[in-house]
C-alpha cells in the first residue's frame, strides 16, 4: 500500500471510530432491539389469539409504537436510530469494519448491503410516520415479489428458489456462528464482569439461533414457492411465525420462537452497550 493510501485509511479509521459514528451505530442497534422485542411480543399475542389483527413483523411493530403514549416521538426516535445504523454501516463499507480483517472486500460489501437494508427500513419507517405508506405486510411483500419474479423475469422461479436457498444457507451459517459463540469477538467482553459475560453469551446464543431458525424457515417457504411455481406459498416473517403454531407442538412452539425474538432484541441492547464500533 502506498503512503497516501495508508494516510487515507488512517483518516477513514479515525472518522469511522469517532464518537459520533459510535453513537450512531449504538443507537441503531438499540432501535433494532426495540423492533425485535415488539415483533416477539406480537407473536406471543398471536399465539394466544390476542394480536388485535396486527401482524408480527415491522409493520405490526410500528403500529404498536404508534398507538402507545408519545407514539409519534418514539417512532421518530426509532427512525433516527435506524438512520444511524445505516450511516454506520456505510462508513464501514467506505473505511472498513473494526478488527484486523475489517478492510477486506467481503467485509465492506457486507456492510454496504446492511447499510442499504437499514436505509430502506428507515425510509419505510419515515413513510409510516408521515402517512405515506410504511413497511407493509411482510407476507404480502414476499408473495408479491415472488409472483413478479416468476412471471416477469425469465427463469424467475429459479431465482426465487435460489433466494430461498440463500436464506436457508444464511440461517444455518448464523446458527453455527451462534453456537460457536463467534459473536463474542465483536464485543468488548473485557468490560464485562464474569456473570455479565455469561449472561450475554447465553442471550446471544439463544437470540441469534432463534433468528437463524426463522430466516431458514422463511427460506424453506420461498424455495417451495419456486419449486411449485406458486407465489402464494411464499411467506414473510408473520406467516413464517404463524406456521410454527400449526406444527404438532401447537402454539407452544410459536411462543418459544417469539420469546427467542425478544431475547434477540435484548442481545441487540447488549451490542449497543458493548459492541466494538
Amino acid at each position: 500500500m502506498t503512503a497516501q493510501g495508508t494516510r487515507v485509511r488512517a483518516t477513514g479509521n479515525r472518522v469511522s471510530s469517532s464518537g459520533a459514528f459510535r453513537m450512531l451505530g449504538r443507537a441503531g442497534l438499540a432501535a433494532r432491539g426495540v423492533i425485535y422485542i415488539l415483533v416477539g411480543a406480537l407473536a406471543v399475542q398471536i399465539a394466544f389469539g390476542k394480536s388485535g389483527g396486527k401482524e408480527a413483523d415491522r409493520q405490526g411493530a410500528l403500529q404498536t409504537v404508534a398507538q402507545s403514549p408519545g407514539g409519534t416521538l418514539l417512532l421518530w426516535l426509532l427512525a433516527i436510530g435506524l438512520a444511524g445504523m445505516a450511516l454506520w454501516r456505510f462508513s464501514e463499507a467506505i473505511w472498513g469494519q473494526s478488527g484486523p480483517d475489517g478492510h477486506k472486500a467481503t467485509k465492506r460489501l457486507s456492510s454496504l448491503a446492511r447499510g442499504i437494508f437499514y436505509a430502506v427500513v428507515c425510509g419505510s419507517t419515515v413513510a409510516f410516520i408521515i402517512g405515506a405508506g410504511g413497511p407493509g405486510s411482510s407476507d404480502k411483500k414476499s408473495k408479491d415479489w415472488s409472483g413478479k419474479a416468476m412471471h416477469d423475469i425469465p427463469a424467475g422461479r429459479w431465482l426465487v428458489l435460489l433466494v430461498g436457498l440463500g436464506l436457508i444457507g444464511g440461517g444455518i451459517a448464523i446458527a453455527v456462528r451462534a453456537m460457536k459463540t463467534k459473536f463474542e469477538k465483536k464485543l468488548n467482553t473485557h468490560q464485562m464482569s464474569p456473570p455479565v459475560r455469561k449472561a450475554v453469551k447465553t442471550i446471544g446464543v439463544v437470540g441469534l439461533s432463534t433468528r437463524a431458525v426463522i430466516y431458514a424457515a422463511a427460506g424453506v417457504f420461498l424455495a417451495y414457492a419456486g419449486i411449485t411455481f406458486d407465489p402464494g406459498k411464499a411467506k414473510g416473517v408473520d406467516g413464517t411465525l404463524r406456521e410454527f403454531a400449526r406444527t404438532g407442538a401447537g402454539p407452544l412452539l410459536l411462543v418459544l420462537m417469539a420469546l427467542g425474538l425478544i431475547v434477540f432484541g435484548l442481545y441487540s441492547f447488549c451490542e449497543a452497550r458493548w459492541r466494538r464500533v
